[in-house]
């Protein structure tokens, strides 16, 4: 038996990236994964990548919490609870304080703040006694990287957030933590930095790590996993680094 067998989970952005690597890993650690995303296309792949039963998609975005509460409809149907949630939707940009606009505080805070937010809250109906809610933070607040600093803000929040769920919901056996990634080479990066940059990006983005090379989706799906299962049954309100060596050495 896998570790997560006969559990329900739900990722967010689950049709790419650390949210499609994660949702790969649970299906084969035995749960029924539900994976979000705004994108019908590459919904469709992930579905074919994940496999047929273990995986259910649904259409939407968490800024919309008509679509969350969609999500969370066919969560409940299937009549199990829900046992895992995995807030992993992001937004990225850079902007300097000089030049960030009120549109870009918006499009940021709505996505990372407020959209993971809803995603946990619409969830607790559901969730079961003992079950693991995961958030995706990030090595960005901590860095001071320049004109990254709403992504990286917003990243504080979350890794706020993980804190004093934590602590709210500890009644309830329910263990809120967070992951902070790295640099991982997903399609992210390239949407953030473009086709031409992407090259020179890899390069400076592995030579920040300790380790000397960007880290792999199936890196952070890993330590998802372990934090979704009762293997980190002693841990709460942590943030797991998944950097490389990026932050501690």
């Amino acid at each position: 038996m896998g570790q997560l067998e006969g559990k329900t989970a739900v990722i967010t952005g689950g049709h790419t990236g650390i949210g499609l690597a994660s949702a790969v890993r649970m299906a084969a650690e035995g749960a029924h994964v539900f994976i979000f995303g705004r994108r019908k296309a590459e919904l469709d792949a992930a579905v074919e990548t994940v496999g047929a039963p273990s995986v259910t998609a649904v259409q939407g975005d968490i800024t919309n919490v008509a679509d969350l509460d969609r999500l969370y409809e066919a969560v409940r149907a299937r009549g199990r609870g829900l046992d895992v949630v995995f807030a992993n939707s992001a937004a990225a940009l850079f902007s300097t304080l000089e030049h960030t606009t009120e549109e870009q505080v918006e499009r940021i805070l709505a996505v990372n703040v407020r959209g993971t937010l809803f995603t946990v809250q619409k969830a607790l109906p559901l969730l079961n006694d003992g079950a693991s809610v995961i958030l995706n933070a990030s090595t960005a607040a901590d860095n001071g990287t320049e004109a990254f600093g709403l992504y990286a803000a917003s990243k504080a929040a979350v890794r706020s957030f993980a804190r004093t769920w934590a602590n709210e919901l500890k009644g309830r056996g329910i263990r809120v933590n967070a992951v902070s990634p790295g640099p991982i080479d997903t399609t992210g990066i390239r949407d953030l930095f473009g086709e031409e940059q992407l090259p020179a990006v890899r390069e400076n983005l592995a030579a920040d790590t300790a380790i000397g090379r960007m880290g792999r989706p199936e890196e952070v799906a890993g330590v998802v996993a372990f934090l979704a299962s009762d293997q980190s049954s002693f841990m709460l309100g942590a943030n797991v680094y998944v950097d490389g060596g990026e932050n501690q050495i």
